[in-house]
């Protein structure tokens, strides 16, 4: 090799090894002082128990992934009249249904991804249930809009802006088939929209309803338990209710 390139590659070497030096960062990778080090300012260290903080803890999964915020508030409004607020407990929207069903719906529910969605179709009997090519998702689309459309129709207001009462009267029309749709069945929407109430309402909160378990509470449903080995052999206990996140850790 040349006597200048070992020259240069010498100068570079102690060029390097002056840098890391005087940046502080030849020891194991740590930023000790230097250049670097004057970047990363330090803090004296503070426990985390002497730290309080009054900001509220946010549930983030309440957020929407498939409805229009009008739909939604269409949603809880219809969900709320079929499982409604009660001295026993509280209703589906309190519940977070209406987030449970929206949820369901931007995946393989709302997709029927798991159901075969091939032609031909024929109109099934009742006990054999849905038998179209709509998916669920579009149902409810149709559905929501021809609400909407029944009672700007029957009331001149939309469905959220009803009564109570009117609001029951434009669902039990809906469940007893008395509004003409040609695309889908009244009937079927209300049956469908009934079985997310139901299902959001008593779910585990892994999956946006049931809040804070208190469907279950209602019931006195015990969860998600790992066994029964304490209570198997004795009289009849309430036992409060366990979520699949309380599993965590065991």
């Amino acid at each position: 090799m040349p006597e200048n390139t070992k020259q240069q590659d010498k100068n570079e070497s102690l060029t390097r090894r002056r840098f890391l030096k005087s940046s502080g960062i030849a020891l194991g990778g740590l930023a000790v002082g230097g250049a670097l080090g004057s970047l990363i300012p330090f803090k004296e260290k503070t426990s985390v128990e002497n730290v309080k903080s009054d900001k509220k803890t946010e549930n983030y999964n309440l957020a929407l992934m498939y409805f229009t915020q009008e739909q939604f508030r269409m949603v809880e409004a219809a969900t709320e009249r079929i499982f409604p607020a009660d001295d026993n407990g509280p209703g589906a929207k309190e519940l977070g249904v209406a987030y449970f069903i929206d949820h369901q719906l931007s995946g393989d529910w709302g997709f029927n991804s798991r159901e075969y969605m091939q032609p031909p179709f024929f109109k099934g009997e009742k006990v054999q249930g849905y038998q179209g090519r709509i998916r669920r998702r579009e149902i409810f689309d149709i559905g929501l809009r021809e609400l909407q459309n029944y009672s700007l129709t029957k009331y001149k207001k939309n469905f959220i802006d009803l009564s109570d009462e009117e609001q029951d009267d434009v669902l039990t029309d809906f469940a007893e088939d008395k509004v003409n749709l040609t695309t889908i069945s009244a009937s079927g929407f209300f049956t469908m929209l009934r079985s997310g109430t139901l299902e959001g309402a008593y779910s585990d909160p892994l999956y946006s309803g049931n809040r804070n378990m208190e469907g279950w509470k209602m019931r006195n449903y015990p969860g998600s338990q790992m066994a029964y080995t304490d209570v198997i052999d004795k009289k009849f206990t309430v036992i409060p209710p366990v979520s699949l996140k309380d599993h965590l850790g065991h």
